[in-house]
């Protein structure tokens, strides 16, 4: 019985924790210098999509041109936003915006050059989605493989709703 008791806290202590974890509230820098906090990036009840990228992570970009070829119509259906972080550091961030200047993405981007953002969201690898609504993490999911990108506008809906 102790070890049902036992069990049965640690499960709910889990499920409480990652079901309704706060979005961390950072400052973060958009490619035209203005400072950005996380915790203004989605408006109340807005389902708002935060990937955390790289210049370097190919699958990263993958994922975030495959979104692009949905994304009017997606936003359409839901209205959701994406916000793109850049994981870039200090070495590699002058790379972000010729590389976003060279895609057609409609998203914001912003860069976490110390990565602080991506640790207090407890991102151990990129390409990592975030699903967010009302600052409250709703849904992440690390990797890319074509066709997930699908997966993650049924979430999208899921939580629009």
């Amino acid at each position: 019985m102790k070890n049902y008791i036992l069990s049965l806290f640690i499960l709910l202590y889990c499920l409480s924790s990652y079901s309704q974890s706060s979005l961390p509230i950072y400052k973060l820098k958009s490619l035209d210098g203005t400072m950005v906090s996380t915790e203004n990036l989605a408006a109340k009840d807005e389902v708002l999509v935060i990937s955390l990228w790289a210049t370097w992570c190919v699958p990263c970009i993958n994922e975030l041109d495959a979104i692009q070829e949905n994304y009017a119509d997606w936003q359409e259906e839901t209205s959701f936003k994406l916000v793109a972080i850049s994981i870039d550091n200090a070495r590699t961030s002058s790379r972000v915006k010729p590389l976003v200047n060279g895609k057609e993405w409609d998203y914001e981007i912003l860069l976490d050059t110390n990565q602080d953002f991506k640790r207090a969201v407890n991102a151990n690898t990129v390409p990592h989605v975030l699903i967010v609504k009302n600052n409250k993490i709703l849904y992440s999911h690390s990797g890319y493989t074509p066709g997930s990108e699908i997966d993650l506008y049924e979430k999208v809906k899921e939580f629009a709703q």
